[in-house]
């Protein structure tokens, strides 16, 4: 048996919780450390009885060596994190965005060709079932020409997330509705269809202006550089509750839309010749008290990085797509009406 990867979680809140869940799951990992500033030695659970450090240099100045660090904390802080654990020669998983800038990004992926260290951002989206099926509808063009493609992003955020002594809802930490929460399909669209132009961009903030320094909905037009336009809707002011994550295809052989709260399932799919498979089930959701986040996928990310690691397959999440997405964002941001 090969021996086990070791990883320490940088970040215990609620996404490094999950982080720390995946791996206890996993039998070609083992957790060695957990990190936080606000840890609390409570909260570690019995099954796993790690070391607790309260910053990342004291885990560095530490005898535990990590084969990874996974990088779970607020957004602002992943670029000087990552380079920081880079320039020491180890590998990193960093959750989306991998930073806040294309510039700091770039910096991060030719500091880790110089110190022949991995980065492995988190874009575990694109594992999903629904995901992995709209990819080779596409690649395999059984929908021929690609008309239009719409994304809408409808989800509900209120005073329960955006409470007054947290990092989200600030543009230092967190940097925006299109980094922290529509990032990841934001990705989606890229991975399927390309880069984008011709981009025109509204932005409002309808009932969050006492809550974050900045929008909260948002309408995007574009062309795709592959051919065809798009669109792409997001809010984060639905009442109550999320409302859907929807991509709609038009195409020249038919019609496709993957909605569902996260994109979770087909809703329709009429092609000419062709009957949709059966999918596996995709993974219940992240939970956030009254509200929920992305589909959790996670798991896959993690078989996918000891793939790579063992058998050197290929990785489904690369910086340089996590770059791409970046620019696309400040492309979006830059280009309002």
């Amino acid at each position: 048996m090969e021996n086990k990867v070791k990883i320490a979680i940088l970040g215990y809140g609620h996404i490094g919780k999950k982080h720390v869940e995946m791996v206890s799951q996993n039998h070609d990992y083992e957790l060695v450390a957990l990190i936080d500033p606000k840890f609390k030695t409570e909260e570690i659970s019995n099954s796993t009885p790690v070391p607790c450090f309260y910053s990342l240099q004291d885990f560095i100045k530490s005898s535990i060596i990590a084969d990874i660090v996974a990088i779970c904390t607020p957004n602002g802080l992943h670029f000087e994190q990552a380079k920081t654990l880079i320039e020491e020669g180890i590998d990193v998983i960093i959750e989306k965005p991998i930073t806040l800038n294309s510039v700091e990004a770039e910096e991060l992926e030719k500091l880790a060709l110089e110190k022949k260290v991995n980065i492995f951002p988190v874009m575990q989206n694109r594992f999903s079932p629904p995901a992995l099926w709209l990819k080779d509808l596409i690649e395999s063009e059984i929908l021929g020409k690609i008309f239009m493609v719409q994304i809408s992003c409808f989800w509900n955020r209120n005073n329960q997330y955006y409470t007054i002594d947290s990092w989200r809802g600030t543009k230092k930490l967190d940097g925006g509705t299109l980094y922290t929460q529509f990032s990841h399909y934001l990705d989606i669209m890229y991975w399927l269809f390309g880069d984008i132009t011709n981009i025109k961009s509204k932005f409002a903030d309808f009932n969050h202006s006492e809550l974050t320094e900045f929008e909260d909905s948002g309408i995007i037009t574009f062309d795709f550089n592959s051919g065809g336009m798009g669109s792409f809707t997001f809010s984060t002011s639905v009442w109550h509750e999320n409302l859907e994550s929807s991509l709609t295809i038009i195409a020249e052989n038919g019609s496709v839309k993957v909605g569902g709260q996260y994109m979770n399932h087909v809703e329709k799919c009429i092609v000419k010749d062709y009957i949709v498979p059966e999918l596996p089930t995709t993974n219940l959701p992240n939970d956030y008290g009254s509200f929920k986040g992305s589909a959790q996928n996670h798991q896959y990310l993690y078989k996918n990085v000891i793939d790579f690691l063992r058998a050197r397959k290929k990785i489904h999440t690369t910086t340089n797509d996590s770059i791409q997405v970046l620019k696309i964002i400040e492309n979006i941001y830059s280009a309002t009406v």
